[in-house]
């Protein structure tokens, strides 16, 4: 999908004060947007990263992205949310067809200072270590319109195992091999999973349909 101007990110080198007034704007703002909306600045610290994330608390939205100095604040569209929702309980349906154990973990915000990177998922997922879990295991992000970070850059130093791409209706799994990603056919993680069959499932008018539809397409292979 091509974004209009008025979609397309924004970026901006500006000081600390506006910064935090921008990003407040952004926050307040993001709980009905049109479509997907990007804001970037540059030459940010991390004390004003860790300050946004402060300034957004325990929303969802927007989501905050940091790499090496940029900061991004993504506020998602409905269409954007309501893919990610509806991937991440088709791949719940399937862990529980298989007798997978997971642990949702959502939009959890994984960071570190010394590597310069902070990341929110559309969704993601824990398959071990359940008690304390450092980060999750399989992260999902859905492209709806583009403008955004590069976040397989981020995820790299932070030791996500596997990332999925959702965009115009095909998931791309990514496997981490030392610190590169390599584009994968088939997830590692859910080995036996078809991420064409999930993602055919995601043009059904609700999402319960969805999860209905592909329940039985699951159990119909038994």
């Amino acid at each position: 999908m091509k974004p209009t101007e008025e979609q397309q990110a924004r970026t901006r080198h500006i000081g600390h004060d506006d910064l935090f007034m921008i990003a407040r704007a952004e926050i307040d703002q993001a709980d009905t947007p049109r479509e997907d909306h990007f804001v970037h600045f540059h030459g940010v610290t991390w004390a004003d990263y860790e300050r946004v994330l402060a300034l957004r608390g325990d929303r969802s939205a927007p989501r905050i992205t940091y790499l090496e100095g940029t900061l991004e604040i993504m506020s998602p569209s409905l269409p954007h949310d309501s893919i990610k929702s509806t991937i991440g309980r088709l791949v719940e349906v399937w862990c529980l067809e298989h007798g997978i154990e997971f642990l949702t973990a959502g939009s959890w915000t994984v960071k570190s200072e010394r590597k310069k990177r902070g990341v929110e998922a559309d969704e993601c997922y824990v398959f071990k270590g359940f008690a304390a879990p450092k980060r999750p295991d399989l992260a999902i992000e859905v492209i709806w319109t583009s403008g955004g970070i590069d976040k397989l850059d981020v995820y790299r130093k932070l030791g996500i195992r596997e990332v999925w791409f959702w965009e115009k209706g095909t998931i791309r799994a990514y496997r981490l091999r030392g610190e590169r990603y390599t584009h994968a056919r088939a997830s590692v993680l859910l080995r036996g999973i078809d991420l064409v069959e999930l993602a055919s499932f995601l043009d059904r008018p609700t999402t319960s349909r969805a999860i209905r539809d592909y329940s039985a397409a699951l159990r119909e292979r038994r």
